[in-house]
């Protein structure tokens, strides 16, 4: 019988100081790119007073930005190469920070458009980089530290941005949301020079990039996310542009299908997402992605719409979803050693789900007390989702596939949380209508019960100085303004309802996938 010689795995090099301080570095403009998604929601108001915009045209402050990042998100793996990392990364960074404080100069409405777009475009790269700088610089082993480092800013940054925008606007102005930026900027800024490896350009590769591939993409992209961002306000399909912007992104994204299939370099490798755990992973994903920024959608127009809270009240109740994440994502690495990350991910998907469910029954009272459970329950479910979902999903990613990978990974979020927002204002409408028409059907004037609030108001109302015939007017309207907000109380409460659904339906997702060696990324 011959024998067998089992090989130890070879041992893995310790990660140094340098590595350490370039992940972090990385991790810091991460978390900036997240932060602005949200953090000028709070402000928006201040912002559109300051640079005299309208309500609906306020919009494309965000809007802008957020068209931008997720365009330049899957453009990333094909650049770096062309560029070097490191070039490529303190470049962006340079003019993110530059960008931010030229936003808070904007005079008018078409400059900060202009701005806010170039803020995105160039703070997007920031957030598939620190991904791609865990895959490829941190070994297996160390890879969930990393992602948990990357969970910060994909599920705190959200929840953290309107409690951080809220305060700085109400104690120090709007521009502060801006000028935020200045300080981590520098600290990455100073992290990442002396750490990431140099290397020359190679911008040969221009030529043999994927040009189809990046012009559909980018156009399919862009017209899909101002679709998202502007179809419940337009009406959707009522809109002569919604309609056109549609037919662009369906045949643009169609085509860029074709041309990734059969194009011999490809921008994406899109051949990722048949691999079990990476398509599985990214459809719990996009999911989480609607989930995350769902509810920090959600959550601030029900506290201002619903209860009257400013802004920098409106961050105090969400810092109950943000601040135990900082102190909880940390200990989710040494978890994954102790327990299956399908288990981690699962627990934390249910505890998220759980979280949208406690919040079906709304009232007038239901308000900061009552919201901090479940924001709680939602902080340790995020918490528990992000990190070794990411271990799953990259899992078997092999080095040279990383840069497709983070690229298609983080984009699926962000177009996820772009699909949940546009989602979720269109349930907010349609089901306060639906809401609005059956309870107006039992408060009519033949209504004993209605009548006889209609006439205490009234009187009320006359007590106060008002003659017979305005005083009923009042008391109509009054009775009115209670049906439409009962009605909204409603809207609210079916809007969590279905974003607990699509959670659960996250899970089963998630289940589905298969454990991976030692439940980190990068596994082969």
């Amino acid at each position: 019988m011959a024998n067998t010689v089992k090989t130890a795995p070879a041992a893995e090099a310790p990660v140094g100081f340098r590595t350490w301080l370039a992940v972090v570095g990385s991790m810091i403009g991460a978390f900036m790119a997240v932060l602005n998604i949200q953090i000028t929601n709070a402000s928006l108001p201040d912002i559109q007073g300051a640079i005299g915009a309208g309500i609906d045209d306020g919009g494309w402050i965000s809007t802008s930005y957020l068209v931008a990042e997720i365009v330049v998100i899957p453009l990333t793996g094909f650049l770096v190469p062309v560029f070097s990392l490191r070039r490529y990364l303190l470049t962006n960074t340079a003019l993110f920070l530059a960008l931010s404080v030229a936003c808070a100069f904007a005079g008018t409405l078409q400059q900060m458009i202009a701005l806010r777009a170039l803020q995105g475009f160039f703070g997007g790269v920031l957030i598939p980089l620190a991904f791609t700088i865990t895959l490829t610089m941190l070994p297996r082993s160390k890879q969930p530290v990393g992602l948990a480092l990357f969970a910060l800013s994909a599920t705190f940054a959200p929840a953290i941005g309107p409690t951080i925008g809220g305060y700085l606007t109400q104690t120090y102005g709007w521009q502060y949301i801006f000028y935020v930026n200045v300080v981590p900027g520098a600290i990455m800024l100073a992290a990442l020079f002396p750490t990431l490896p140099a290397a020359p350009m190679n911008l040969s590769l221009l030529k043999k990039g994927d040009w189809p591939g990046i012009a559909t993409l980018a156009v399919g992209l862009a017209s899909l996310q101002t679709v998202l961002e502007e179809g419940n306000k337009d009406d959707w399909f009522g809109s002569p542009l919604i309609v056109k912007l549609s037919v662009v992104a369906v045949l643009s994204l169609a085509t860029f299908l074709w041309v990734e299939l059969t194009a011999p370099h490809p921008l994406l490798n899109l051949r990722l997402l048949m691999r079990r755990n990476f398509g599985l992973g990214s459809v719990s994903n996009v999911i989480l992605g609607m989930a995350l920024y769902g509810s920090v959608f959600l959550l601030p127009n029900y506290l201002s719409q619903m209860q009257g809270y400013n802004s920098e009240q409106v961050g105090e109740v969400l810092a109950w979803t943000g601040l135990p994440q900082l102190a909880l994502i940390p200990f989710v690495p040494f978890l994954m050693k102790k327990v299956d990350a399908r288990v981690l991910v699962g627990i934390g998907f249910v505890l998220f789900a759980a979280s949208c469910f406690l919040n079906i029954h709304l009232s007038k009272d239901y308000a900061a007390d009552q919201l901090i459970l479940p924001n709680v329950v939602r902080a340790i479910g995020q918490s528990l989702v992000m990190t070794p979902l990411s271990a799953l999903a990259t899992g078997g990613i092999e080095r040279e596939n990383a840069g497709s990978a983070s690229a298609l990974f983080n984009m699926m979020r962000n177009l996820g949380g772009s699909i949940g927002i546009a989602g979720l204002q269109t349930i907010l409408t349609k089901r306060e209508q639906f809401h609005s028409t059956v309870v107006t059907s039992h408060v009519t004037a033949f209504s004993e019960a209605t009548a006889e609030r209609i006439q205490q108001l009234q009187q009320r109302f006359m007590d106060l100085g008002a003659d017979t015939d305005v005083a009923w007017n009042q008391a109509v309207q009054a009775i009115g303004k209670t049906v439409k907000a009962q009605s909204y109380l409603l809207a609210y409460g079916d809007a969590f309802y279905l974003m607990g659904s699509a959670l659960v339906l996250a899970l089963l997702a998630a289940l589905m996938m298969k454990k991976t060696s030692g439940g980190g990324a990068g596994a082969h």
